[in-house]
């Protein structure tokens, strides 16, 4: 069962620390549980994206949020073990360090990472991520990719982290649903090759369209960030460029829109 933990007053000084921890000075970067160095800790803001952390993989921890959306949550909230701290929007922004306008916060552990060749044995359309480093890209692949029926997310050498806070909340929580694994190129092409996926690697100088590879069993799309796209090595390990047909003038697309592209293209044989 959910425990309910009013808090009273900014300081609550009375109120056992170790959980409400997880949301104290969330706008400090030294303190910031799901950061590098940090604690691991996944974070989930809006009642949309609680709901999807706790219908994930990842186990909840606590939560911190206004009371009416503690009572929306209450449905998902009765069946677990979890502690659920309720405050007024004053008390709650002098814990977190700024105001909260989607009124609610979750914080969970990691789950552990799947196993590549498990993941790949069940997918058909896999992204394979290199050098996408802002979180707000890497969210928006992460909700393209659940939306456009792609089964997984590999992470090659250069992403940022999927857990961190602006990507959970960019992603609208599918980060939580679409399974990942990082790995190296080496290791993530030996496991794609063991599995039959045929390579295509998106770039402006790519000659196949993206829906010829829509009729092939098992596909990886290789995706690169911002301006300097996939390396070298990523394009030589690849079977297909693939190139997104555009009018003159304009050669590429924000990563996460050609994303999006891309997985309706080589997906629209799987996705109803």
């Amino acid at each position: 069962m959910a425990r309910i933990v009013e808090l009273d007053g900014a300081g609550d000084p009375d109120t056992p620390a170790p959980l409400l921890d997880d949301f104290r000075d969330l706008s400090r970067a030294d303190r910031r549980p799901d950061r590098p160095g940090g604690r691991g800790l996944v974070l989930a803001e809006g009642t949309v994206v609680v709901r999807r952390l706790l219908a994930s993989p990842y186990p909840p921890r606590a939560l911190l949020g206004v009371p009416r959306r503690i009572e929306e949550l209450a449905p998902e909230l009765d069946p677990l073990d979890v502690t659920a701290f309720v405050a007024d929007a004053d008390t709650m922004a002098h814990v977190v360090g700024f105001h909260l306008n989607r009124g609610v916060l979750a914080s969970a552990d990691r789950a552990p990472a799947p196993d590549l060749d498990a993941l790949l044995a069940a997918a058909t359309r896999v992204a394979v991520l290199e050098g996408v480093n802002d979180h707000e890209n890497l969210g928006s692949l992460f909700r393209n990719a659940a939306a456009l029926g792609v089964d997984a997310v590999l992470l090659a050498p250069g992403c940022a982290d999927p857990l961190y806070r602006r990507s959970v909340r960019v992603s609208m929580g599918h980060v939580l649903r679409v399974p990942f694994v990082a790995g190296t190129w080496p290791e993530l092409t030996a496991a794609l090759r063991a599995h039959g996926f045929v390579l295509g690697a998106l770039t402006p100088a790519g000659d196949v369209p993206p829906g010829g590879l829509a009729d092939r069993e098992r596909v990886a799309l290789l995706l690169g960030a911002e301006g300097p796209g996939l390396s070298d090595e990523a394009l030589a390990l690849a079977d297909h460029r693939v190139r997104i047909p555009m009018v003159p003038g304009v050669d590429s697309l924000n990563v996460a829109t050609a994303g999006a592209v891309a997985f309706h293209a080589v997906g629209s044989a799987v996705v109803a």
